[in-house]
């Protein structure tokens, strides 16, 4: 299926899916080199350090599938083809941290294959990339439990 690519990046959360519970619906990619020694890790818009790509599936999307591939290629510009679907991961964050801007969110990750990476995506100018064994990225993760957890489903060499 050919992946429609702009350099706008989609913002806000009108468009944004919700699930049963009032949970907003998140899907992600672990984009890993052909090889699989290696995960592409992008810089967190906020605080926090390196995360995967990630963010809500919306409406007009047929599936999880597409909107993670459309959050790899907006975040960290790469076109990447998914081989496996690690499942639902629960928001693990404690309720103290939860708030209207950042509510409760089922997380759907899929391991993907970086077939290309770009040298200009839309949101280049808010975040680097770069190439982690799965040691580093592990350590960069270890403050985002459901981030972490979609790294240990995948097929990542350890």
């Amino acid at each position: 299926m050919a992946q429609i690519r702009t350099m706008e990046s989609r913002v806000g959360r009108k468009n944004q899916r919700y699930g049963a519970k009032g949970e907003r619906l998140v899907a992600g990619v672990v984009p890993l080199s052909v090889d699989k020694t290696r995960v592409l890790m992008i810089q967190s818009a906020g605080p926090g350090g390196w995360v995967l790509p990630k963010g809500g599936w919306e409406l007009d999307e047929q599936t999880a599938q597409q909107a993670a591939c459309r959050e790899a290629w907006e975040e960290a510009g790469v076109i990447c083809t998914v081989e496996k679907d690690l499942g639902l991961i629960p928001d693990m964050r404690p309720t103290t941290l939860l708030t209207a801007q950042a509510p409760k969110a089922s997380y759907h990750f899929f391991e993907a294959v970086v077939d290309r990476e770009e040298t200009e995506w839309p949101e280049m100018h808010k975040r680097q990339r770069q190439w982690c064994s799965y040691t580093q990225a592990a350590t960069a993760l270890a403050n985002r439990p459901e981030l972490l957890e979609a790294l240990k489903r995948s097929s990542l060499m350890r």
